[in-house]
């Protein structure tokens, strides 16, 4: 199961960095084309917003790269440097898809509403599950006989099991950003045929790198489980 399991994380580790790569070649690529209505990523982001009767969210500017994002807490529609200011069809691909979480948030999207609820259960399961676990295999070792190593283990598998479900449950809420996003673009009339096909392929690759993610946390879970409970006598 070791070895396999090795074959199967490099696996996915491979394709995690390819995908990562061509999305980032994917975004080069679009940021060079130019929108035709000359509007900047903060600009569609707001009309998207408007369009949908949303006046409660505002459109802000973050530091660095990738760091774009939707804040339900605060209402936020957060977009990176590059994103709010430049204006091609990346940057509207990003920022259209932003707001499409701004849109599911506003109209009580089943997905995203669960996914925001587990998100404070998750923030700890994934810096504990770990830990509970090799530290119940090791408890279990120094305390043959008594069964209290495996429930600390057994504990760490299940909040794994919640950081992992978190991951599957996120993909129906990014899939449906982008297609919110897709639709409202195309519907509009935002952007020309090449932009429109930059944008929906640019969006393609960004979806494809949380499906990653999902696959390494469920072998990693799926490994975990079987040093837990497979080598139980």
């Amino acid at each position: 199961m070791g070895f396999s399991y090795m074959i199967i994380i490099g696996v996915i580790a491979l394709f995690s960095w390819m995908v990562s790569s061509k999305l980032k070649s994917k975004f080069e690529q679009y940021s060079k084309i130019s929108l035709r209505n000359g509007m900047s990523g903060a600009e569609i982001a707001e009309k998207m917003l408007a369009d949908n009767g949303i006046r409660d969210v505002k459109v802000i500017s973050t530091p660095g790269q990738l760091t774009d994002h939707y804040n339900p807490v605060n209402k936020t529609v957060n977009l990176s440097e590059a994103v709010y200011n430049q204006r091609n069809a990346a940057a509207a691909a990003v920022a259209a898809h932003e707001c499409g979480h701004a849109v599911q948030h506003a109209q009580a999207y089943s997905w995203l509403t669960m996914r925001s609820q587990m998100v404070p259960v998750v923030n700890i399961s994934s810096s504990l599950s770990q830990w509970l676990i090799m530290g119940g295999l090791i408890l279990g070792i120094a305390s043959k006989g008594t069964s209290i190593g495996l429930y600390v283990a057994v504990a760490g598998l299940i909040l794994m099991a919640i950081a992992t479900a978190f991951s599957f449950i996120t993909l129906p809420v990014e899939y449906d950003a982008s297609n919110r996003a897709l639709a409202w673009l195309k519907n509009k009339n935002m952007l020309g045929q090449e932009e429109y096909a930059g944008a929906e392929d640019a969006l393609k690759w960004a979806a494809r790198t949380y499906v990653v993610a999902a696959l390494g946390a469920l072998a990693s879970l799926l490994y975990w489980a079987f040093q837990v409970l497979g080598r139980r006598e």
